[in-house]
């Protein structure tokens, strides 16, 4: 019977699943985010290492069913401003938890899960548009899963905490560094706990 306890969570999580097909997102975010170089000659110059912190951002995308797009910019105070863009592609699951009441209505409270693809680029401090590849000062290729949970507001506005955990392999970038050399390359991991409101477009 233990062993069919998994299985019934995730049916249960399926049948209250959102069933919008197509929507646009945005989210603003505030919170905190902690980071490690875990391996790598650049591993203690980590840029997750030396941004850890409070951070603020936003992220935008688009979700068709399960499957999503995003592209989210983080900014990282504590240590010096430092920031972080990515773009990434992967999947989404939301479980609406309130009553059939207020589903109907657009309320009550949800969980939500997934994980995706991003590749992203940082730099160790505020840029200065227009940006160039001086001002990058390292560049990834990362792998994350999201956990979250919170309250539907209405039919289009959600309030809630997020907690995304990645791990990813880095390059140092800008002036002076080379690509292709393997000195320059390092892999670390971070994790945010982030406050995020988001906005939903649904278009069918």
């Amino acid at each position: 019977m233990a062993r069919l306890a998994p299985l019934v969570i995730v049916a249960a999580l399926a049948a209250n699943a959102s069933a919008d097909t197509f929507k646009l997102f945005g989210e603003v975010h505030g919170g905190g985010m902690y980071g490690a170089g875990t391996s790598g000659v650049q591993k203690d110059k980590a840029f997750f290492q030396n941004a850890r912190g409070g951070a603020y951002g936003a992220l935008v995308g688009g979700e068709f069913l399960f499957f999503d797009a995003w592209i989210q910019h983080h900014q990282y105070f504590s240590n010096g401003l430092k920031t972080w863009t990515q773009f990434g592609v992967g999947v989404h699951f939301t479980s609406d938890l309130g009553s059939a009441e207020e589903r109907k209505a657009g309320k009550g409270n949800y969980i939500e899960f997934g994980g995706g693809l991003w590749f992203g680029v940082g730099t160790g401090a505020q840029v200065m548009p227009p940006l160039d590849n001086a001002q990058i000062t390292d560049k990834a290729l990362i792998g994350e899963g999201r956990l979250g949970f919170g309250k539907h507001l209405d039919k289009v506005f959600d309030l809630g905490v997020v907690v995304p955990v990645s791990y990813g392999y880095f390059i140092k970038s800008g002036n002076g560094a080379a690509a292709n050399d393997l000195d320059n390359h390092y892999r670390g991991f971070q994790v945010e706990a982030l406050l995020a409101l988001r906005a939903n477009i649904r278009l069918f």
